[in-house]
């Protein structure tokens, strides 16, 4: 996401490095004060691109269970890897005028704009000329932006409860027993809830021990173990399960199953995700200066996920067959990688992360650290 979604400041661990692998893990250059951490970076990017694919995939699975399979694999832990990593940035939120500045112009500001460009956009792309703009009904990706609002506004709540991962599982369980309606997309919010208090409860030695070696070495066995389970539930059950947006009764199961299958989706999805965070790079890559733009490569490729399909991009044959799948792939991946691209982010910024000054008024400190320049500006010119 950009640096005004997701940039909150890692609270430091007091805990400090011990034992062989943890030194291996940290062979990287150490941090200074107020540095980039490459791996998350490295994270941001890696998982955008899988959200990208998965678009993409989309209108492949028809017909294909091999598609269909791997679409649920990496839709059961994307989402949430972006999620986690978005609840580990948030944990210094305090709602102070500087925190409140940065949600409004980094989450609320992008919302409205993009939830009415999209609508405009799917006006004409799905033949609804008269669909209306609703910021109350967030559409297609802008739910994002909707639930992180709430997320993070509510984060020195879970900093402060006894138990709030055993909490929010409750509160996501109790989601799924009935529709909370269409309203901020509240249902899929509550149902995602757990995975953003999670991380708000993790520290820096938490991803270390996911990434040591041993970790990466049985990701392996478990993604493949993960996509042979997927193909196996295909005709089975619905992967809409993972998608955390409807309730067991509105997915023709009974009530009971919601708090049951929400356990078991958290289960299956936090073991992905650590599989995922296993094998992402500590170092700097080439991709990972893209890592500050994911927000401009989520919202913008919308547009041409929604178009392709207007634009009859899947109707080849050809498409549809293992080479095309690759050729989508690829596609997609290229895509998204060039919508974080800095050039991008300059040309969008004014939207994306606006300044807006003169929207809000000037704290105490702020006022205090102006005159005291303009003290330290005459002291020198007298």
């Amino acid at each position: 996401m950009s640096e005004d979604t997701l940039r909150m400041r890692a609270v430091p661990s007091g805990s400090g490095e011990t034992g062989a692998s943890t030194a291996r893990e940290a062979a990287a250059p150490p941090q200074q004060a107020g540095q980039r951490d490459a791996f998350f970076d490295n994270a941001k990017y890696l998982a955008i691109v899988l959200v990208a694919i998965g678009h993409a995939w989309e209108p492949l699975r028809d017909g294909s269970r091999t598609v269909s399979a791997l679409y649920m694999a990496v839709y059961a832990f994307h989402m949430p890897a972006f999620i986690v990593i978005s609840g580990y940035f948030s944990r210094s939120f305090d709602a102070s005028p500087g925190r409140i500045r940065r949600l409004v112009t980094g989450l609320a500001v992008p919302y409205v704009v993009f939830e009415t460009a999209y609508t405009l956009f799917t006006r004409w792309t799905d033949q609804e000329p008269d669909r209306p703009v609703s910021l109350l009904d967030p559409l297609y990706l802008t739910w994002f932006l909707a639930a992180l609002f709430v997320w993070r506004l509510t984060t020195p709540v879970w900093r402060r409860v006894r138990w709030p991962l055993p909490i929010a599982l409750v509160i996501a369980m109790l989601a799924t027993l009935s529709s909370v309606g269409n309203d901020l997309d509240l249902q899929r919010t509550l149902q995602f809830l757990p995975y953003f208090v999670l991380g708000l409860l993790l520290k820096p030695e938490h991803f270390r021990l996911v990434r040591r070696r041993s970790a990466r070495m049985l990701a392996v066995p478990v993604f493949a173990a993960a996509v042979v389970a997927a193909y196996w539930a295909v005709p089975r059950m619905s992967g809409a399960w993972f998608y955390h947006r409807d309730s067991a009764g509105e997915l023709g199961a009974p009530a009971w199953y919601g708090p049951v299958m929400t356990l078991v989706t958290f289960g299956c999805s936090l073991v992905l995700v650590a599989c995922f965070l296993a094998w992402v790079p500590g170092r700097r890559a080439w991709f990972t200066v893209l890592g500050g733009g994911t927000l401009y490569g989520y919202l913008l490729h919308g547009f041409v996920a929604q178009g392709s399909k207007f634009w009859g991009w899947y109707e080849p044959a050809w498409v549809h067959r293992p080479v095309g799948m690759v050729v989508v792939t690829v596609f997609a991946a290229v895509l998204v990688t060039a919508l974080c691209t800095p050039p991008v982010r300059r040309l969008f910024r004014w939207v994306m992360e606006p300044d807006m000054a003169w929207a809000f008024r000037r704290d105490a400190p702020q006022r205090a650290r102006e005159r005291n320049a303009v003290r330290e500006g005459s002291a020198v010119r007298g």
